[in-house]
């Protein structure tokens, strides 16, 4: 595995709507944003596995090998699923079942207890890795000889008639990724390969691994995590991944399958939080508070965020609410969470308030454990630009 340092960039982007903005791309440092996207996975705890008809005892195995897939998703590590780790954390895996149906294909699709699962791993002190996680652009260049040569984009071009074995070769390769992402439990998008991408980049420069203009290309996305991967079908070479995060760069060969792995444990040990490990407390102003609605819905969401351990209401003013917050894994955890939950938006101005509404000193700034967001009231959603798996 190599590891090499990026420079540090300011690029300027247009969404696929033609809005500008500016993002700052912080790859020296160790840590991301929480301007850039991170994805709620609400599905963490969903499975689908195989129902075996002539099994008199299908439908226990089928929730024990769900429960396997979910425990690898939320713990981050493949060794979860060993049947031993299995045994000593769930000796009794219908408990832990909340509902299940008939899916496709004589599969079982079945939904976990996913507090108690959490709760079980984390009176373990095993690893706990949270539903916010960032989200991984893939580019994906396809040299097949003869001059055909592509990236594999996010949806097949409507034009091309179906049976185009391009598009048919493309769609294989891009839900080979997409089912060991699920499986992992990790977002992932594909370029458009609109007219926006292209003017930045194209197959020679995730081909050769030209980093300025794949970056360029891959901030309209807001995706902390950038994985390129290089495959030649019909020759003997593996195919070859470089990952792009936090300043660092990470190469290894594999099919797309292993190379989703990879990428899956390197994100949870990154992400994952032991089980153990002790909750810090932070203070969270939220401003914009300005009716009861507002109250009741910022109060909601702050109860039901699973981040935190404890809340307590220490200042409810007019148009503010200052919370004490427990949270295991401190501060860069709960911004991901607000980052993904889009109720709240960081606040940027240059001072805080504390717990007696009084600005702090601007020459000082605020404590590095308080933090100040501004209430967002919920709009339509958008026309969706990037799909999501």
């Amino acid at each position: 595995m190599q590891i090499n340092r990026l420079k540090r960039g300011r690029v300027r982007v247009s969404t696929a709507g033609g809005v500008s903005l500016v993002l700052l791309l912080v790859f020296l440092a160790g840590v991301w944003p929480a301007a850039v996207r991170a994805v709620e996975m609400t599905s963490l705890y969903t499975a689908e596995v195989p129902l075996d008809p002539d099994d008199p005892e299908a439908q226990t195995n089928a929730f024990r090998e769900a429960l396997a897939e979910v425990l690898v998703r939320v713990t981050g590590s493949r060794a979860a699923a060993a049947a031993g780790a299995l045994t000593a954390l769930f000796p009794n895996p219908v408990a832990v079942v909340r509902q299940y149906r008939q899916g496709p294909g004589g599969s079982l699709i079945v939904s976990l207890d996913g507090p108690a699962i959490e709760l079980a791993l984390r009176q373990s002190g095993a690893t706990v890795w949270g539903l916010e996680r960032p989200l991984t652009i893939v580019w994906l260049a396809v040299d097949r000889g003869r001059g055909d040569r592509e990236i594999v984009p996010a949806n097949d071009p409507d034009a091309l008639v179906a049976g185009d074995h391009s598009v048919d070769r493309n769609r294989l390769l891009r839900e080979r990724v997409q089912a060991a992402a699920t499986r992992r439990g990790l977002p992932i998008v594909f370029p458009l390969l609109d007219l926006d991408d292209r003017e930045k980049t194209g197959f020679a420069d995730v081909w050769g691994g030209f980093e300025e203009p794949l970056l360029q290309a891959s901030a309209r996305y807001a995706a902390p995590s950038v994985l390129l991967g290089r495959i030649r079908p019909d020759e003997m070479q593996q195919p070859r991944w470089t990952w792009y995060i936090g300043g660092q760069r990470f190469s290894w060969p594999g099919d797309p399958e292993q190379a989703i792995d990879q990428l899956a444990d390197a994100l949870a040990a990154r992400e994952a939080i032991r089980g153990d490990q002790n909750a810090e407390l932070i203070e969270l102003t939220v401003t914009g508070i300005d009716s009861v609605v507002a109250y009741g819905e910022v109060q909601h969401y702050m109860e039901n965020l699973r981040v935190i351990d404890k809340l307590r209401v220490k200042l409810a003013a007019s148009d503010r609410i200052v919370y004490d917050a427990e949270v295991r894994g401190g501060r860069h955890r709960l911004e991901k969470a607000l980052a993904a939950g889009k109720l709240l938006e960081r606040d940027e101005r240059g001072y805080f308030i504390d717990g007696t509404g009084m600005p702090f000193d601007a020459q000082t700034g605020p404590s590095a454990q308080a933090l100040r967001y501004h209430y967002r009231p919920p709009n339509p959603p958008a026309p969706a630009e990037i799909r999501e798996y």
